[in-house]
C-alpha cells in the first residue's frame, strides 16, 4: 500500500507577506471592508488573513494581491535577497520628493 505524503498546512501566511498586504492596502487608503468589497470577501475574512488566522486559497490571495496593484512572483530562493534589495531600493526612490530621469545631467563636472 502506498503512503501519501502530505505537507502540513501552514498556520498562516508568513508575517512579512501579511505585513506587505496590509501596507499595500493602507497605501491605497482602503479599509479592510473596502478591500473585501473589491475582492468579494467580508471584512472579517480580510482581517483574519492579515492576522494570520486564515490561509487564503491561492486564487483568493492572487486576487487580493492584484487588486492591491501587486503581483506574485516565483523567485529562486538564492535570488530572494537580491530581489528584496531591488524592491527596497525602489521604495526608497519612491520616497524621494523629486523624480529625476535615469540619465539626468547633474550639471558641469
Amino acid at each position: 500500500m502506498k503512503k501519501h505524503i502530505k505537507s502540513p498546512r501552514p498556520d498562516g501566511l508568513p508575517l512579512d507577506v501579511r505585513q506587505n498586504l496590509k501596507a499595500a492596502r493602507l497605501a491605497r487608503g482602503w479599509s479592510q471592508a473596502e478591500l473585501g468589497q473589491k475582492v468579494g470577501l467580508p471584512q472579517t475574512h480580510v482581517s483574519n488573513i492579515e492576522a494570520g488566522r486564515v490561509v487564503p486559497r491561492f486564487d483568493t490571495l492572487l486576487e487580493i494581491v492584484r487588486t492591491l496593484g501587486h503581483d506574485l512572483l516565483m523567485v529562486p530562493r538564492s535570488l530572494v535577497p537580491a530581489v528584496e534589495a531591488l524592491v527596497r531600493d525602489q521604495h526608497d526612490e519612491d520616497d524621494t520628493e523629486e523624480e529625476r530621469p535615469l540619465y539626468a545631467d547633474d550639471g558641469p563636472r
